[in-house]
């Protein structure tokens, strides 16, 4: 039997409410290893309860989710590290329609993605171990229903300048166009970023901006506006808010809000709706016997 409940901070004090995050994080995090905060304050124009479908056929190790924005009702789906250097379209009914091959690409450990520009970003940046010098931020026109494979792709490589990180979730500032890491194991979560225009002939160097107040960051997603963002842990989501124009990388380091999450298996994976009606969640299959894409819809 699979128990799920709703992870938020009320009743408890910020201090309790991160340990209790880190705690479940920690754990979640130590149960996917055999695959070698501010004051917070609820959003209460979230609904609780998601609605959840079944993902059929089976989609054991989704590590990113972005909602189509040329395909209504489907998201991009990939998986990690061991996985064919491939995306999923699925249907918000947790129906898997295709399967769409990436030419050039390799699937060392991809661990999020973002739609910017009409362009599909994926990043091949998870690194358990510490030990990759280089990484890779892979990026192509988002694809059409009729498409099989995609045939042009281009790369971004980078390195951090205090050696290797273990990150699994990005994002673009859609002002700046600066790409922003967030690493996932370091006792806490650091934002590093590289810096727009990149270059697409020489190694790229991510610079680092500042520490979030929690750890074991697994994805990230910003709004269609552009002025939102949510930030993922195993054991909670975190809302940033834009104010006054503000960076990306500044807005990240202020105030946020806890916004409903029922615990997944080992949910590594978020994205806002193209529509900005809600949010979608998808879980690694872990030790569960089905996966199940969660809608969370805004009131």
């Amino acid at each position: 039997m699979q128990v799920f409940f709703v992870f938020t901070h009320k009743g408890f004090p910020m201090k309790t409410f991160l340990f209790l995050d880190f705690f479940f994080s920690l754990l979640l995090g130590l149960a996917g290893c055999g695959k070698t905060e501010e004051t917070i304050t609820p959003d209460l124009t979230q609904e609780v309860a998601p609605v959840k479908k079944p993902v059929v056929p089976l989609i054991s190790e989704a590590s990113g989710i972005a909602d189509s924005k040329t395909i209504p009702g489907h998201l991009w789906v990939q998986e990690d590290s061991g996985n064919p250097a491939q995306l999923y379209l699925l249907k918000h009914d947790g129906t898997v329609s295709k399967k769409v091959f990436i030419k050039g690409a390799r699937n060392r450990d991809w661990e999020d993605m973002a739609l910017h520009d009409g362009q599909v970003y994926l990043a091949d940046i998870g690194d358990n171990n510490r030990t990759v010098k280089e990484y890779f931020i892979y990026h192509f026109p988002e694809p059409s229903r009729a498409t099989d494979t995609v045939q042009n792709v281009s790369v971004i490589r980078f390195q951090y300048p205090d050696g290797s990180h273990d990150a699994e979730a990005f994002l673009i500032d859609p002002k700046t166009k600066d790409i922003l890491l967030f690493t996932k194991t370091d006792t806490l979560s650091r934002i590093y970023k590289i810096t727009h225009p990149f270059s697409s002939t020489s190694l790229n160097s991510a610079k680092l901006v500042g520490n979030l107040p929690y750890s074991y960051v697994v994805s990230a997603t910003l709004a269609p506006n552009g002025k939102e963002a949510l930030v993922k842990t195993y054991g909670a989501l975190y809302h940033y808010n834009q104010k006054a124009n503000e960076p990306l990388e500044e807005y990240l380091l202020k105030d946020f809000e806890t916004w409903p999450y029922s615990i997944e298996p080992q949910g590594e994976a978020v994205t806002f709706a193209a529509a900005d009606s809600g949010y979608f969640t998808l879980s690694e299959k872990g030790l569960a016997s089905a996966v199940n894409l969660y809608f969370y819809k805004k009131n």
